[in-house]
């Protein structure tokens, strides 16, 4: 990171960040919004190179270092140097279960509600399992960081361990964080601001009502179930094979069909449902060599067809999703404040849809596996499929709250075989509505009810 000046400028807020900091301030006992990722790296590690690479990484990363403070004119945040994380290194090899020692301090750091106005909202550990085995965890607030943004991080960690050992890097530096800030600024005063404004809309104006969730409510963030229900190792090349095959990406096929899964009860020719999808919103954007909470969340509405072919809903409601993409930096938070929300509200963002195409990052000489530990507050009922960009290792999440039971037990038992069946030679001939009925009976996946903050599911409330 650059040198600061010794009195930072204060900066605005970003929308995004401003929903973040309300939620902080009506639930400041609790632990909503935090974001932890655990990377797994196996190998022959080189111990001074890695520690070193993390503690380089530390000090690029501005986001890191953020702070808060509130005033007469609103929240502010400051680039704080004071507020750099120390590299904490844990040597656990002597412990008698050094990975359940590890597990437990991650899990009880996660668990503290972050003060943003006065804790330091990032830590930055490496845990030493083994000669061949580490940990190294990366947690900080939903405010400062979303998914992607943690990738890069974890990226740049790979690409600095690897120029420590002699190697070119694959990613250089990070820009600075204030650079998003002022483009964001430019953006929200631009035609182009003006232009996705009106498209949505027109979009929403005879769409479905789109739901509220007062975020001052005690159940606010309530334990969720959750299931990851087991994946057949075929499905990520049956996903590139049926999405190169019909000229399409594996994950806009995966978005769409799981679309046409929780819509499966919608009536034809009806107003549709709302599908909330979180957009990334960076491609051509400075945000994407920045670290930051860009990602933005959009509605796709998805509508049925009586009679319709899998094909031709996957074109009709591609054609859609693309158009949704082209004005989607337009902030769900400004589509809030169109709309007529007030301060304490947001949409409730269910059914929601995240497929996440990211490589995990690569050290030389050795394998690392991403697991993420905590991903910050969702509503009611959320699918999250992760797998690297080819979808190798593809993964599902089945998270609900208790209102959602029926539509989580049903997934559980259904969704993959539909997703099976949607892919196989000929499927794109069949009726959606056939494609979308129960096979065989099956047994649904037992429900956890989570003990501890991780990957919270905000609760069901009714809103205007």
């Amino acid at each position: 990171m650059s040198a600061q000046p010794t009195a930072a400028p204060w900066l605005d807020l970003t929308l995004a960040q401003f929903d973040f900091w309300e939620e902080f301030r009506l639930h400041p006992d609790r632990s909503l919004s935090t974001v932890a990722h655990c990377t797994i790296i196996e190998g022959p590690v080189v111990e001074a190179a890695l520690i070193g690479a993390l503690n380089q990484l530390a000090q690029e990363t501005d986001v890191l270092a953020l702070r808060f403070r509130d005033g007469p004119d609103g929240p502010r945040q400051q680039i704080d140097p004071a507020r750099i994380p120390t590299m904490h290194y844990h040597d656990l090899t002597s412990d008698t279960d050094p990975e359940a020692a590890a597990r437990k301090m991650m899990e009880a750091d996660i668990a503290k509600p972050i003060d943003l106005e006065r804790d330091q909202i990032s830590a930055l550990w490496l845990l030493k399992l083994s000669g061949t085995r580490w940990l190294w965890y990366l947690r900080g607030h939903h405010i400062m960081l979303d998914g992607y943004g943690v990738s890069l991080i974890e990226r740049r960690a790979a690409a600095l361990y690897a120029q420590a050992l002699g190697h070119a890097a694959d990613l250089g530096a990070f820009q600075p964080f204030p650079r998003y800030l002022e483009e964001e600024t430019a953006y929200r005063a631009s035609p182009h601001h003006t232009r996705d404004q009106d498209r949505w809309t027109q979009t929403l104006a005879d769409g479905p009502d789109l739901t509220v969730l007062e975020k001052d409510e005690e159940d606010y963030g309530c334990s969720p179930l959750s299931a990851a229900p087991e994946l057949p190792p075929t499905l990520p090349t049956l996903l590139r094979q049926t999405a190169e095959n019909n000229d399409m990406g594996w994950p806009d096929l995966l978005t769409l069909l799981s679309a046409a899964w929780v819509t499966r009860d919608l009536s034809a020719d009806g107003p549709g449902l709302p599908v909330w999808l979180p957009y990334m919103s960076r491609f051509g954007s400075v945000s994407a060599e920045i670290p930051a909470l860009v990602v933005n969340i959009l509605p796709l509405i998805v509508t049925n067809v009586a009679d319709e072919t899998l094909g031709d809903y996957l074109v009709r409601m591609g054609k859609v999703l693309r158009k949704l993409r082209r004005h989607g930096r337009y902030r769900v938070e400004q589509l809030a404040a169109d709309r007529g929300l007030k301060e304490g509200q947001r949409f409730f963002f269910s059914p929601l849809i995240n497929v996440i195409p990211f490589d995990p990052p690569q050290f030389i000489g050795c394998t690392a596996e991403r697991e993420v530990l905590a991903a910050g507050p969702g509503d009611g009922f959320n699918l999250t499929w992760g797998g690297a960009s080819d979808a190798d290792g593809l993964g599902l999440w089945i998270d609900a709250d208790p209102a959602s039971q029926t539509q989580f037990t049903a997934s559980t038992i259904d969704l993959v075989p539909f997703i099976i069946r949607a892919c196989a030679d000929g499927a794109f001939d069949m009726p959606l509505a056939e494609l979308l009925r129960h096979a065989a009976p099956a047994r649904p996946i037992a429900a956890q009810n989570k003990s501890t903050p991780i990957r919270p599911i905000a609760g069901r409330l009714e809103g205007a």
